[in-house]
């Protein structure tokens, strides 16, 4: 089950080694910033197709509060928490203060894009790849991310 503060608070994905690492260049930070932007655009996409299947079986959604007990608790939006995660971890690295290494940061992308572009995926490249087939604006949002899974120096 997700548990979203335990996203927030679990720095799993960062190193526990002691390293030398820099404040965010501008230049990287305005990657990470645009990836998450492309990233939040594709989740929406990906929700909102998702809220559309469980409530052509189910019934209609009555509220926010309703859906986001759903993608939380629900195993149907199980398959979206992977990438929920990845998006918090962007916004905790943004939110840093501390010096990052470099390969922190291309683990981080690299994360991404093998979630995204996978060819062998796991639950959530079936299911996503499905929702690329069922939805042109899943593609779109596609389209958006992989100019971005490049890691910029600087």
């Amino acid at each position: 089950m997700f548990k979203p503060s335990t996203a927030r608070s679990h720095r799993s994905w960062r190193t526990a080694q002691s390293y030398t690492g820099t404040l965010l260049s501008s230049a990287v930070r305005q990657q990470l910033q645009s990836l998450r932007t492309a990233l939040l655009r594709l989740h929406r996409v990906l929700l909102d197709g998702e809220r559309l299947t469980y409530e052509q079986v189910r019934g209609r959604v009555a509220n926010s509060g309703e859906l986001l007990q759903l993608v939380i608790h629900h195993e149907q939006f199980a398959w979206l928490h992977p990438l929920s995660e990845l998006i918090v971890q962007i916004d905790e690295t943004l939110r840093t203060d501390e010096p990052i290494a470099s390969e922190e940061i291309e683990s981080l992308i690299d994360r991404i894009r093998q979630l995204i572009l996978s060819p062998d995926p796991p639950e959530f490249g079936t299911k996503y790849h499905l929702s690329l087939q069922r939805n042109p604006d899943a593609v779109l949002a596609h389209a958006d991310i992989v100019p971005l899974l490049t890691v910029k120096q600087g």
